[in-house]
């Protein structure tokens, strides 16, 4: 796991090359897999591939999502606030497994964040997203996960670099 962890950076650009199959069904099923507040799977997910829809999605927060038109993949994920009232943390569970698996099986990624960000001044991103892909109420956007095969190289973050003043013990 540590070496996954090392592994897994932020990747925003992506070969022109499809995911297999079976790679789309690995990232199913560790999604599918993610805990869930008292197992009551909240979450729920849109795999896109089709270019033209995953370019739509790339202008759901102008620079900060444009990398995504690049990617095979879209990943959508959300969360049925009826559900529980913890389904961010669900959902935020479930995208970083999805982003572990990826790295795990040779696969770039990169959150992009929906909730409660904007698309324009009289659209959020979440109603954007929602209307482009005709997700119904009461399931909310958390993220999109950009995956594809990486075509930058990102060196793990050294582990003397590694903020240890975030660690306290015993107290703060």
């Amino acid at each position: 796991m540590l070496d996954i962890l090392r592994k897994r950076r932020s990747i925003r650009k992506y070969q022109e090359r499809p995911i297999e199959p079976e790679k789309i069904e690995m990232l199913k099923e560790g999604l599918l897999r993610s805990p869930s507040a008292k197992n009551l799977k909240s979450w729920e997910f849109v795999f896109v591939e089709n270019p033209e829809t995953i370019k739509k999605l790339a202008q759901v927060r102008g620079a900060s999502s444009s990398f995504l038109a690049g990617a095979p993949l879209a990943i959508v994920v959300m969360g049925n606030e009826q559900t529980t009232n913890v389904w961010v943390e669900d959902a935020s569970l479930a995208a970083m497994i999805g982003q572990l698996v990826a790295t795990s099986i040779g696969l770039g990624s990169c959150w992009i964040q929906i909730r409660n960000r904007d698309h324009s001044p009289e659209l959020s991103a979440e109603d954007y997203v929602r209307g482009l892909l005709g997700i119904p109420e009461p399931y909310r956007v958390l993220c999109i996960l950009a995956v594809g095969y990486p075509a930058e190289e990102k060196k793990p973050i050294p582990k003397g670099e590694l903020p240890y003043h975030k660690i306290h013990t015993e107290r703060f």
